[in-house]
């Protein structure tokens, strides 16, 4: 086979709807039935937290109440990737929706977010159904967190291209 003959023939066309969305993510950790598992430890040598891995099965919700209707999942995985002391997270998390009009799609968050700032940036890198070929950003903001337990609930707000 020749080099021309492998070509891979993409698209023409460009991304063409923007799409925002805004929802809650909860991250509970300790409870009777927890949706985030720490999956590794560090060291037990080390006093620091780098390393710690989490697994997620989050619910997403339209309101910051975690009674309030469920539109999704959020799933994946993050862990503390900095050793710096500023509380950075390797995230790679699908949001799932199971509701309304983007029932059955997702997006693909990958990114580094800072824990410590009060809105941190990650990029879209991907998405299925509705937001096939989806590229964009997701601004988070921690709006409860409590210390004790681990448990947190982040807004999100959500911008992307996609076909």
């Amino acid at each position: 086979m020749s080099l021309e003959e492998s070509k891979i023939m993409l698209p023409l066309e460009k991304p063409h709807n923007f799409t925002q969305l805004h929802f809650y993510f909860h991250d509970i950790r300790n409870s009777e039935n927890p949706t985030t598992l720490k999956i590794i430890n560090p060291p037990s040598n080390s006093h620091a937290t780098f390393g710690e891995t989490f697994i997620i099965d989050s619910p997403l919700t339209e309101e910051q109440d975690l009674s309030s209707k469920v539109i999704g999942r959020a799933q994946g995985t993050y862990a503390l990737a900095s050793q710096q002391g500023d509380f950075a997270l390797k995230m790679d998390i699908n949001f799932v929706f199971i509701e309304g009009s983007y029932k059955g799609s997702t997006i693909t968050m990958l990114g580094r977010n800072v824990i410590v700032d009060e809105v941190r940036e990650m990029p879209i890198v991907g998405g299925t159904g509705a937001f096939r070929f989806a590229r964009g950003y997701a601004l988070a903001k921690t709006v409860w967190y409590d210390h004790a337990s681990g448990n947190a609930i982040e807004e999100f707000n959500v911008s992307i291209y996609h076909f």
